[in-house]
């Protein structure tokens, strides 16, 4: 290291040195360790020069291959000349352990201060080795293996150099047509919060400093689910109480289990632009939640302010964001064009710098970079850790814990093991490379085993493919459009052919896996192309049909759900894809999944959503039952095709005896509920029991129904078990529109069962 590099390192030292003969007990260290950071970063921001301290604001893209020359004239060397003058506080996109020591390397030894960078990147359901998509996931409604999934996603990020990653989404959304619902947990503020606390726990693990963990990325702050018309980067109308109850939660529940960072939405909020909203940023985030990480804009946001109309130019644009509190600049180049001179004039307080480049520098502490900026660097770690086989098995168990069951009429599945001659039909059965879904950058194309590869491991079936159609025209990579196969039915004759010798005709329709993710919105949320109508063609002839759904996104399926007598929904599993399918096809595992959102029976339906307010006219005037004036359709029932927290099982559960300890309750107890879940079928499965309350008279209008509880048991054959509730005051409250968490005495119904639309109920009292 050089000379030049050795000040900063003796400081650190030194502070170390005199903070550790004060550490007497596990409190104490504790509590001193948090000290000595912000000792350590106190000192080095005390050295460090304004353009310094604006260089660690400032995050650059992978710009040049890193391990090659270097950049010679253009932006590429202006940036690269920005690295070693300690002016790039972060880089993203930069990955493998060569990669990464190579531009960490720039930054030590050739910097005055030698800061090492946070290495930054899209780890959204894996690196190499694919879990689910996270919607995917939600539907598991598993929490410790969402944990454990996140923990292989950074244990491979880790090794491959990357310390930093933009997940988890925790954004709310009740629109199936936004493509990024695929990114997020569902419809459900409670369910999306308890997932948001588990994998930022998965990522970050109990040590940050550990060399398996990295520090997570809480993303869009916030309301980004509620862009008009599932339109992505579009504008969000919103009132406070949906802001505070619905969209906020699951941010609070990351910033409760210490998530290191959050990232700006692309919206606007009450009419200002996210990345420049004081009043989320600071006025919440910072000041009320008192969140100690740092918040980075999302790509070149910051710029964007200026589109907008909020920002005059990119100067005005660099100060709405510094001020509003947006912590580190992703790509829009402004902080370490404009900063300096906006504190120079005075415009912007240096001490506004001080804050951001104070939680910038204690994240990388608390990372370790300081201890050893190569710590991710092992090239020996990389290559034991990523694609490790234990990683292939904890997809798989994911995988298989994440499909749904949507129906499953005269027990058609599972398919029996043996003697039955089985067609196997659609594009997406052959297809290895959509199953890894969107937002998997890091991974190799085509290593997703296929639902063909999957079944062929059954060899005492037999099982004959034809693909029936394109579903797409020409080879899927990651592109903006994809060119959808509307008119060619040529391959029809073929899967009709099959399918009228078969016993079952398993079909695997649905989206590929670009066709969701961001900026991939859609008007009509149908099967695409041709594929109903092969449906329909295979269905003449076979009526036998189980319908195996890929899909980032709830899909409307009417026609599929009145006549195709099995439907599992399988969305995209990621690498171990086909055999979770097979493994669930053939009853080796009894699906335990439930819907995470709502299937809305056609897209006019949407926003559609269980937890919606009653009305003033919600149901039809029974004594006048020929008036109009309620609310409804005049062309398709209220109800979803299928609702919120459903999901069926290859056995059936039954609830019954639910009971509250008493019916009146003063407003600080906490309400006790039992109900007992009988396994009344004849083999074991897994049941998630979820618990719902009504608050029927408040100052703010409730929702029919919000779910408040929820527990996964396993019941063997015959078996009864007994499960406990707890309604506290944390979940008998809700948020005003000062954002203030109020408790109301009043009556309260209260539900539970396997769905969000069949329980038993019962009532009580808050005094």
């Amino acid at each position: 290291m050089k000379i030049k590099s050795k000040l900063i390192i003796y400081i650190i030292v030194t502070i170390m040195f005199m903070a550790c003969t004060d550490n007497h007990n596990e409190n104490t260290i504790t509590h001193s360790n948090v000290n000595l950071i912000n000792e350590k970063v106190d000192s080095l921001i005390k050295i460090m020069t304004l353009k310094e301290k604006i260089g660690q604001m400032n995050q650059y893209n992978g710009f040049w291959d890193v391990t090659g020359p270097v950049p010679n004239g253009g932006d590429a060397q202006k940036k690269y000349e920005h690295l070693k003058n300690g002016l790039v506080g972060s880089m993203l996109t930069v990955r493998g352990t060569k990669a990464v020591r190579a531009v960490q390397k720039i930054v030590v030894e050739e910097s005055r201060l030698g800061i090492p960078l946070i290495i930054g990147f899209d780890v959204i359901h894996g690196y190499k080795t694919l879990s689910p998509i996270p919607l995917a996931e939600a539907a598991s409604w598993d929490l410790e293996a969402i944990k454990k999934s996140a923990q292989v996603a950074a244990a491979e990020a880790s090794a491959s150099g990357i310390n930093w990653t933009f997940a988890p989404m925790v954004d709310i959304s009740r629109d199936a047509r936004w493509g990024r619902v695929m990114e997020g947990s569902g419809e459900d503020p409670f369910l999306g919060s308890k997932i948001a606390a588990a994998r930022v726990k998965g990522f970050q693990g109990d040590d940050l400093s550990a060399v398996n963990t990295i520090a997570a990325c809480a993303k869009h702050f916030a309301a980004y689910g509620f862009s008009e018309a599932g339109k992505e980067y579009n504008t969000v109308d919103i009132g406070s109480s949906t802001l505070h109850n619905i969209a906020l939660p699951p941010f609070k529940a990351a910033v409760d289990a210490n998530v290191k960072t959050l990232m700006n939405a692309f919206n606007e909020y009450d009419g200002v632009p996210a990345t420049g909203n004081k009043y989320l940023l600071r006025d919440i985030l910072k000041d009320k939640w008192n969140f100690k990480g740092f918040v980075i804009s999302d790509w070149a946001s910051i710029k964007e302010l200026v589109v907008w109309g909020y920002a005059k130019d990119n100067k005005d644009a660099a100060k709405m964001a510094a001020l509003a509190g947006s912590d580190m600049d992703m790509e829009s180049h402004i902080y370490i064009s404009e900063l300096e001179q906006l504190v120079k004039d005075g415009v912007i307080s240096e001490t506004i710098i001080d804050d951001a480049v104070s939680r910038i520098l204690t994240v990388k502490f608390e990372l370790g970079l300081f201890d050893d900026p190569y710590r991710y660097c092992d090239e020996t770690r990389e290559k034991e850790i990523v694609n490790n086989p234990k990683h292939l098995d904890a997809v798989l168990d994911m995988a298989k814990k994440s499909i749904v069951l949507l129906k499953n009429e005269n027990q058609l599945l599972p398919l029996k093991k043996e003697g039955q001659n089985i067609a196997l039909i659609g594009a997406l059965a052959n297809e290895k490379n959509s199953p890894l879904g969107s937002w998997r950058i890091a991974s190799k194309d085509n290593t997703a085993v296929s639902v063909l590869e999957g079944m062929q491991n059954y060899k005492n079936n037999n099982l004959v493919y034809k693909k029936g159609a394109n579903v797409f025209i020409g080879d899927v990579q990651f592109v903006n459009e994809i060119e959808i196969n509307t008119t060619d039915k040529s391959e029809f004759k073929d899967a009709i052919t099959v399918a009228k010798k078969a016993d079952v005709v398993v079909m695997v329709l649905g989206e590929h896996g670009f066709q969701s993710g961001e900026a991939r919105s859609r008007t009509n949320i149908d099967l695409p192309g041709v594929q109903q109508e092969l449906l329909e063609a295979v269905y003449k002839v076979n009526k036998n049909i189980v319908l195996v759904l890929n899909n980032g996104r709830p899909l409307s399926i009417n026609w599929a759900d009145k006549h195709i007598p099995a439907i599992l929904e399988t969305w995209q599993l990621g690498t171990q894809a086909g055999n979770a399918v097979a493994q669930v096809l053939y009853g080796d595992y009894n699906p335990s999944g439930k819907l995470p959102m709502t299937f809305p029976r056609n897209v006019g339906q949407i926003p559609i959503y269980y937890n919606h307010k009653n009305t003033g006219r919600p149901v039809k005037d029974e004594g006048n039952p020929n008036l109009v004036f309620w609310s409804h359709y005049s062309d398709v029932e209220n109800t979803p095709l299928y609702p919120f927290g459903y999901g069926l099982s290859y056995t059936t559960f039954e609830y019954d005896n639910l009971i509250l300890n008493k019916k009146v309750f003063d407003i600080d107890e906490d309400v006790h509920i039992s109900v007992n879940i009988t396994n009344a079928g004849k083999v074991a499965g897994k049941e998630v029991a979820q618990l719902y309350i009504r608050d029927l008279v408040a100052s703010i209008t409730r929702p029919v129904k919000e779910l408040k509880g929820f527990e996964l048991i396993e019941l063997q054959a015959g078996e009864t078990k007994t499960v406990h509730f707890i309604l506290n005051k944390d979940r008998l409250g809700f948020y005003n529109n000062q954002g203030e968490f109020i408790i109301e005495p009043g009556d309260f119904d209260v539900f539970v069962g396997g769905r969000s639309d069949k329980t038993l109920n019962t009532h009580f009292e808050l005094k």
